[in-house]
């Protein structure tokens, strides 16, 4: 089977009309060998990722509350999510709070592992949204805020996703194909 030279990676990142983060980023892979994926499996690779990618400055720690993004070897979580949830295609990991995240927006938003049959191929994505940042600082954050915001944690994240779905691919196929990342539009909102 002969694999693409190019691997496109789709990404968009808007600050949507409740003034909450919503990313998304994805790669369609062939199939046949992306078939044996699960979203609990994508969710594993990202916190493996997530660890080495940082240094181990970020260390996931699981247990049976959920999965807390902690601050080196620290109980300070940067962003805490409850237990995966398990839907069709997808693992959802719902926020229930950090030191990233607005007070008073602790419970609400979510980060989605999901694998989807795609006429081209099986659709890896990692889609983040609801999300309200500290950085943000309010409802209605100034320009500075959202630029600082774009600077800081937007880059961060965007890199850190679009960096995961090129190594996965890597590691799936044994392939170097150059990444292209391709801006989409899936929701209305201001770019970040």
């Amino acid at each position: 089977m002969s694999l693409p030279h190019q691997q496109e990676i789709a990404c968009q990142q808007v600050l949507v009309e409740d003034s909450s983060v919503f990313s998304i980023q994805w790669s369609v892979f062939p199939a046949p060998l992306a078939a044996r994926l699960t979203p609990e499996m994508l969710l594993n690779r990202y916190l493996a990722y997530i660890r080495r990618c940082t240094a181990t400055i970020i260390r996931p720690h699981c247990s049976a509350p959920g999965i807390r993004f902690r601050l080196l070897g620290s109980r300070w979580s940067l962003i805490s999510f409850r237990a995966p949830v398990e839907e069709q295609h997808a693992v959802v990991l719902r926020i229930c709070g950090g030191m990233l995240v607005q007070p008073g927006h602790r419970e609400r938003g979510e980060l989605r592992f999901a694998i989807k049959e795609e006429p081209d191929g099986i659709r890896v994505s990692l889609e983040l949204s609801g999300y309200c940042p500290l950085i943000l600082g309010s409802p209605l954050p100034s320009p500075f805020r959202r630029l600082l915001y774009r600077l800081s944690q937007a880059a961060i994240h965007r890199l850190v996703t679009v960096r995961f779905l090129a190594l996965l691919y890597r590691e799936l196929f044994g392939s170097t194909a150059r990444v292209r990342v391709v801006g989409v539009k899936v929701r209305d909102g201001q770019p970040v």
